[in-house]
């Protein structure tokens, strides 16, 4: 319950701001809303989900005649929860339906007030996406214009992205927030440790509100005791067995059809329709959605993207969309689905919107570009000498000297860091607490330290980052947790963004890893069964770590800085399987014939 009313204290309503250009928000059409509440919406296989309809409505509250466009939001989270019960926990539930739109608010398979078992993103339920967008649209439906938009955040978002991918008929633009693109990497198993953070606060938080008694059918009583049951299959069948499987490092921990199946990155290639992306820089999917993106660009398909300064819940709400100069969330969205949806002429779109919209870290700026890549060149430092408590290593350009710097498993790092609220979906910053935890010096304590004089210019990056270190240990197995950080001329430290990679998961894909000027900057490792490999007690190996991407700039006498530590609690933690060797001290090689490396995409002082 504390989960519950801090996410819908975080998901308070937001100020509007007017967006910048000519281009301004359209008034009210109608002074109401009517809602329909748990329309039967049959799938193909004979299972029926449930959803809210919301029309326009005259001032008496009776619907208006005519077609609509429609905005098809799908939750796995109780639309009774989200929309009814807690109006305005998602923003003003009428906003677009006073503005001309139907929105439809459809419970997933399992959930809520519909039929079924839920089994986030199976395939069975990402066809159910593309069929309600295809029931939404049908002339058999009074209201339906025919012409459909989706919009919503994180689960939301992800479905979007799946219904889309099914390419379903009257379907015209989505608006994702921070959806995923590879479940297992950028989320489940980051580097192949298990989150223990946000997925089990997600799965407890979707088989609770299947739970709430509103859910059980209201619309149809008899069925009630049946729902009831399938919730509690969808507990017992799906989720209790999915987290056993992979704490004991079992098949759920390792990356596989079940992960691929629920990763919209394998089905990008397929979405066709014009998408509007928003992502954060701390969020959970900081990693997956800059490169949906990146795919939809390459493409061709109409794309644009705002990554901004937010964890989960803040991203999800869109609290600062406006800050990026295009106006407010639901004013970009209106815009967006009046030129996409409603088929309003609007030639000012995309000179006053780009491809990409930026914040930086450090400098509070905002920039824009035509890609995620483009401008970046890669940039490498080496770590060099001997980290010890209190005396960082250098990070340098060249002439590295030789060095062991041993990283203690201390069980608690991470607890006091920005990851900390990152990887629980912002709930410390919800509650106030977010700031205690700002300065990572204390975190940095707890292992191997090493970073730059301080930059005579600023250094400027966009995009993911690796680490490449040569570590042994005498267990032959353990976890790197890396932090990339900017050190003030004062010693406070700005964690910009972190990576994380088990030993024994090093093996690297080549040709899924992403590369700059020759030099790796995204490592893909394929985290199977088959792939894991033990280092030899004291065997030396190269590591890569990759880093999830960020925006920022090492501002001008700061220091840039690598941090590594053993665990980053509470993020992650091994199976038990790998528990024991987790246990172990690790130690970083810096030397010519084994150099431990950091490469950035930086962006050239002249641009």
């Amino acid at each position: 319950m504390a989960f519950l009313l801090a996410l819908a204290t975080a998901f308070a309503g937001v100020p509007a701001a007017s967006a910048q250009g000519g281009w301004a928000a359209r008034a009210e059409e109608h002074p109401e809303v009517a809602t329909e509440t748990d329309v039967a919406i049959p799938m193909s296989d004979g299972i029926v989900l449930r959803g809210d309809v919301q029309r326009p409505a005259d001032a008496d509250g009776n619907p208006v005649e005519g077609r609509f466009p429609v905005l098809v939001t799908i939750t796995a989270y109780n639309k009774a929860v989200l929309y009814r019960a807690g109006a305005g926990v998602m923003g003003d539930p009428g906003y677009f339906v006073k503005r001309g739109y139907v929105q439809v608010n459809v419970d997933a398979r399992g959930t809520g007030s519909s039929g079924g078992s839920w089994a986030a993103f199976s395939e069975r339920e990402n066809t159910d996406a593309g069929e309600v967008v295809e029931w939404a649209a049908s002339a058999e439906r009074p209201w339906s214009s025919g012409s459909v938009g989706m919009h919503g955040p994180s689960y939301m978002g992800i479905s979007q992205l799946f219904a889309a991918a099914n390419r379903p008929t009257g379907l015209k633009a989505v608006f994702p927030q921070v959806p995923a693109a590879d479940t297992y990497r950028d989320v489940v198993a980051s580097g192949g440790a298990l989150d223990v953070g946000f997925i089990p606060l997600w799965l407890g938080l979707v088989t609770g509100t299947g739970l709430i008694p509103p859910a059980y059918g209201p619309a149809e009583p008899d069925n009630a005791l049946q729902m009831y049951l399938s919730r509690v299959q969808g507990a017992t069948g799906f989720t209790a067995p999915l987290l056993l499987s992979a704490t004991l490092g079992l098949d759920s921990a390792f990356d596989g059809p079940f992960y691929a199946e629920r990763s919209p990155i394998n089905v990008v290639d397929r979405i066709d329709v014009p998408t509007f992306l928003v992502g954060g820089e701390y969020d959970l999917f900081q990693r997956g959605t800059p490169m949906l993106f990146d795919r939809l660009r390459e493409r061709g398909v109409p794309t644009k993207m705002i990554f901004g300064p937010w964890d989960h819940l803040q991203a999800s709400t869109g609290a600062g969309v406006e800050d990026a100069g295009h106006g407010s969330l639901q004013e970009l969205q209106l815009r967006w689905f009046d030129h996409h949806v409603r088929g309003v002429p609007d030639p000012a779109l995309d000179s006053d919107i780009p491809p990409l919209t930026w914040h930086e870290i450090g400098s509070g700026e905002w920039h824009r570009a035509q890609d995620w890549i483009d401008e970046q060149r890669a940039t490498t430092f080496q770590l060099s000498g001997t980290s010890l408590p209190g005396a960082p290593g250098q990070l340098v350009a060249d002439d590295a000297e030789p060095g062991r710097s041993i990283v203690a498993p201390v069980p608690v790092s991470g607890l006091c860091t920005r990851s900390a609220n990152q990887w629980t979906a912002g709930l410390p910053n919800a509650a106030g607490l977010g700031k205690l935890c700002a300065d990572n010096r204390w975190n940095d304590l707890s292992g191997a330290v090493f970073e730059t004089e301080p930059v005579a210019e600023p250094l400027r990056m966009r995009g993911p980052i690796n680490a490449h270190l040569n570590v042994s240990t005498p267990t032959g197995n353990g976890m790197l947790s890396v932090s990339v950080s900017s050190v003030s001329p004062t010693g406070e430290v700005d964690r910009l963004t972190g990576g994380w990679q088990v030993l024994s998961h090093r093996a690297l894909d080549e040709s899924r890893s992403r590369y700059l000027d020759g030099q790796l900057i995204q490592p893909h490792h394929p985290f199977t069964m088959d792939a894991q490999n033990l280092l030899r007690p004291g065997q030396i190996a190269p590591i890569d770590v990759e880093v999830f991407p960020t925006g920022a700039v090492i501002p001008t006498g700061h220091k840039l800085r690598i941090a590594v530590q053993a665990y980053d609690v509470p993020h992650l933690l091994p199976t038990v399987r790998d528990l024991p060797a987790a246990l172990s001290p690790l130690t970083i090689h810096t030397s010519p014939e084994q150099p431990s490396l950091l490469t950035l995409p930086t962006i050239p002082a002249t641009r």
